[in-house]
């Protein structure tokens, strides 16, 4: 794999990390709106992200094509009560997790880039968009903290 996936990772929880932990109650249990997400919500749905694309990125180079369940994001927030979950532990595992990601996407083979991954109804992508969808959504969502 080229260099630019894993870098992006690793300098987003580089720039993230420590904006993070500085972040305290009850400022990141404030929900905006009621039906929106406050930031431990936020963060512990990117947890999630990261542990359904970790084993995407893994199952993707074992077959010849990866076809994984959707996530259904608002029951898994809701049944792992983010919004409780200690702030500093969501951090760390969050850093851990995308440490980790950047580890395992940076060494997929080329070749293995262009598998086709279909994630629950939506269209097969290359193997490649799944990473690069998963960093836009990163980015996404930390710009909502």
């Amino acid at each position: 794999m080229s260099t630019s996936a894993p870098a992006s990772i690793r300098a987003i929880v580089e720039r993230e990390a420590a904006r993070l932990r500085a972040m305290g109650e009850p400022a990141v249990s404030r929900r905006p709106s009621a039906a929106k997400w406050c930031p431990k919500e936020i963060l512990g749905h990117l947890v999630d992200s990261a542990l359904n694309n970790a084993q995407r990125f893994v199952r993707g180079q074992l077959a010849a094509e990866l076809v994984f369940p959707g996530y259904e994001q608002e029951r898994w927030v809701a049944v792992q009560d983010y919004a409780s979950a200690d702030w500093q532990g969501l951090v760390a595992l969050w850093t851990a997790l995308n440490a980790h990601i950047a580890h395992i996407v940076g060494r997929i083979p080329q070749m293995k880039l262009a598998t086709p991954c279909r994630i629950g109804e939506a269209a097969s992508v290359p193997l490649e968009a799944v990473i690069q969808g998963y960093i836009t959504h990163v980015e996404h969502h930390l710009g909502q903290m």
